[in-house]
Order: C-alpha cells, then sequence, then structure tokens
C-alpha cells in the first residue's frame, strides 16, 4: 500500500474505491501491524493536543507570551464574536486558532509539530474550525487529519518541509497544503479535488521567504499560520466547487522545491534578509538577546 507520488495515491484511491485516509491507514496498519481502531486512537491522542494548543492562547492569554508575539490570538476571537467582519466568523476564528498554537508553540507550550513548528497553527486551526462547520463526526474528522498526513509524506518525499531549505513556502505553504486536501475530504469531496486543492494552496505562496525575526519562530511566522489557515480554507472551497489546478500536485511540489533551492540563503531561515534585517526587526533581536 506504499506511494511515492501523488499521481499513485490517487491510482489506489481508484483501484480500492475509497478515501486518501482510507489508503494512508492501510499502510499504518501494514507498517505497525495495528487496527484501524489502533492507527485511529494514536491519531486522537495527536488532535487532542492539536485542539489543546489551539485553544489555550485564548482561553489564557496571560500564559502565552513569547519574546515578539502574544495576545493576538484572543484579539482575534474576539473580533470574530463581533459578527461584523469582512471574512465572517469562520474565517476569523480559524485565524485565532491559528495564532493560539503559534502564541502556545513560542512559549514552549505543547504543540504538535505538523509539518513544523512554525506552521502548526494551520491544520488545527483548519480542522478543528471545518469539523466544527459541517458538525463532522470524530472519525470523519481524524480521517481528515490523516489525509493530511498523506499529503505531508508526499512532499517531504518529494521537496522539503523545512524554511531552511525551500523558504515558508516549505513550512506555512506544504501546511495549507495538507490542511487543504484534509478539508476537501471532510466535506465529502474526492481524492482528486483534495490534490487540486493542495496544488492551489502551494501554488498561493510560491516563493515565500523564511525570515524570522531574531531567529525565532515568531514574527512574521504568526501571520503567516493565520494567513495559511485561510490560504487551505479558500483553496479548498475552490477545489470543492470544481476548480482545478492547471498544473498537477506532483509537478507543483517539484517546483516548489526547484524555487525553493533558488531562494539564496538570506531568505532561507537565517535572518539574514527579508523582514528579519529591517530597523524594528534587528531592534528587536538587539533587544532580546542584549546585544
Amino acid at each position: 500500500m506504499m506511494f511515492n507520488t501523488g499521481k499513485e495515491l490517487l491510482e489506489l484511491t481508484n483501484k480500492y474505491d475509497c478515501s486518501i485516509s482510507d489508503i494512508l491507514i492501510k499502510k499504518e496498519m501494514e507498517i505497525f501491524e495495528s487496527t484501524e481502531e489502533e492507527i485511529l486512537e494514536k491519531t486522537k491522542k495527536i488532535y487532542d493536543v492539536m485542539k489543546n494548543s489551539a485553544s489555550e492562547s485564548i482561553l489564557h492569554p496571560e500564559k502565552y507570551k513569547g519574546h515578539i508575539i502574544g495576545g493576538d490570538a484572543i484579539k482575534m476571537k474576539k473580533y470574530a464574536d463581533n459578527n461584523d467582519t469582512y471574512c465572517g466568523e469562520t474565517i476569523n476564528l480559524a485565524m485565532a486558532r491559528a495564532f493560539s498554537t503559534s502564541e502556545v508553540n513560542a512559549s514552549m507550550g505543547l504543540i504538535c509539530a505538523a509539518p513544523t513548528a512554525g506552521a502548526s497553527g494551520i491544520i488545527p486551526a483548519a480542522i478543528i474550525t471545518g469539523s466544527e462547520k459541517i458538525n463532522a463526526d470524530e472519525i470523519s474528522t481524524l480521517k481528515a487529519l490523516l489525509t493530511s498526513a498523506a499529503i505531508g509524506e508526499l512532499i517531504t518525499k518529494n521537496a522539503t518541509v523545512s524554511g531552511a531549505e525551500g523558504g515558508c513556502q516549505a513550512e506555512t505553504g506544504t501546511a495549507a497544503a495538507m490542511a487543504a486536501a484534509a478539508l476537501v475530504e471532510l466535506k465529502g469531496g474526492s481524492p482528486k479535488a483534495s490534490l487540486h486543492a493542495s496544488s492551489i494552496a502551494l501554488k498561493n505562496v510560491m516563493g515565500l521567504v523564511c525570515d524570522p525575526i531574531a531567529g525565532l519562530v515568531e514574527s512574521p511566522c504568526a501571520k503567516r499560520n493565520a494567513s495559511g489557515v485561510t490560504n487551505a480554507m479558500i483553496s479548498a472551497d475552490m477545489a470543492l466547487a470544481g476548480v482545478e489546478s492547471i498544473v498537477p500536485f506532483d509537478e507543483m511540489v517539484e517546483t516548489m522545491l526547484k524555487v525553493g533551492r533558488s531562494l539564496p540563503n538570506t531568505l532561507k531561515e537565517t535572518a539574514l534578509g527579508g523582514i528579519a534585517i529591517t530597523k524594528t526587526a534587528k531592534a528587536l533581536e538587539k533587544k532580546i538577546f542584549n546585544k
């Protein structure tokens, strides 16, 4: 039940007439000699960590502050509750949850680094909010999370999820691609549509650099998590509407890797370029490290 490309994954879903998550479950069962119930139970433990990180900084904002960020999750939640926003409650709530995980991470709290710590807010915010929006049951939600894992596996095999290697497109871009595929399956979309959603999400941030202030995974990372969950949601909606990516998933992943390799090292998590070397950023760095 192994697959190395999106094309191979789709062939398996067609062969067995099943979802992406079903293929991943079959693969995990073979590798770990486990039952489907055991795989889902392990997934639930991961999801529980995600749910906690996506709410902790909203419930206890005073506890979760990093060197640079803190307090934005609760601001977004209160704004979402106003019912007077441009994007609506769903997207604003998702952004609040993405901020929460970023703030928990910056405070050395417990998060699930999926695919990385710097991009850890996107998948929880997307799946939790999406599940609530459509009243999905727990099994469907857990399977959506497994679908995101399948996309992450493909990108890890064929490109990179490291900001130091591929820029932020490889971190928050991959997370958005993973979340977009999950949201499509969660709403009953086809495996093909899930891959189109992933492709669109990657396309939307192609070339995004990694330029953390003071080398810390806080700013601009947290706001890119908030925009990343929005990217996932709009990409899922496009795919569910029947919009397809002109360039297929496998080619999009290959392109992301090539673009990442083309980026100068100053724009790949070194804090030597981009936002990280602005006057304000350098002043923050000096303050944080007492330089």
